[in-house]
């Protein structure tokens, strides 16, 4: 089963919300930053991810974005450039969402 990489990143306007949104998103991936994630998705694993995101942020108020960056192996890996610390980003292959 193929994933791909995604990066998420969130602005969320409410405590409880925000809450909310990182018990989500920390369910399907690897923080990166404080509201930055990587991901490592199929395409049944997205779905399952935004439907869960959809269910507890207020689109009105607050901001997700999911960005493709490829197969982990690939260009998933390659297109990220740090500047200061480099936080350690995922290993490609599987990984188990419990």
């Amino acid at each position: 089963m193929s994933r791909d990489r995604y990066l998420v990143a969130y602005d969320i306007r409410d405590e409880t919300r925000l809450r909310n949104v990182y018990g989500v998103v920390s369910g399907f991936g690897d923080r990166l930053q404080y509201s930055v994630y990587i991901c490592d998705l199929t395409d049944q694993e997205l779905i399952q991810l935004k439907w869960g995101l959809r269910d507890v942020m207020k689109a009105t108020e607050d901001s997700i974005v999911v960005v493709n960056l490829g197969r982990p192996h690939e260009r998933g890996t390659d297109c990220f450039e740090f500047m200061g610390v480099r936080p350690p980003l995922p290993p490609d292959g599987d990984a188990v969402i419990i």
